[in-house]
């Protein structure tokens, strides 16, 4: 793969793992401060994520991707 696709799927891979933190990080919880700080988290991997998608579907049209097909397994993000 080519390096700026890998950085693209290594983005789409933090986003990930910045969500699944996010959704942890709120069940344990203990205070509003805690709280802010994991919706923080989230807003950001959404926006990161969404960003990347982007970025991989234009390349996917120009026909610069060389991995997978883009994936559509979770929801749409809408803002």
């Amino acid at each position: 793969m080519k390096s700026y696709n890998e950085c693209i799927k290594r983005v789409l891979e933090l986003a990930r793992e910045m969500i699944i933190l996010a959704d942890e990080g709120q069940v344990v919880a203990e205070d509003d401060g805690c709280r802010l700080l994991y919706g923080i988290l989230q807003d950001c991997a959404y926006k990161l994520r969404k960003k990347a998608e982007e970025e991989k579907a234009s390349h996917c049209r120009r026909g610069r991707w060389d991995g997978d097909l883009p994936e559509n397994n979770h929801q749409p993000i809408t803002d």
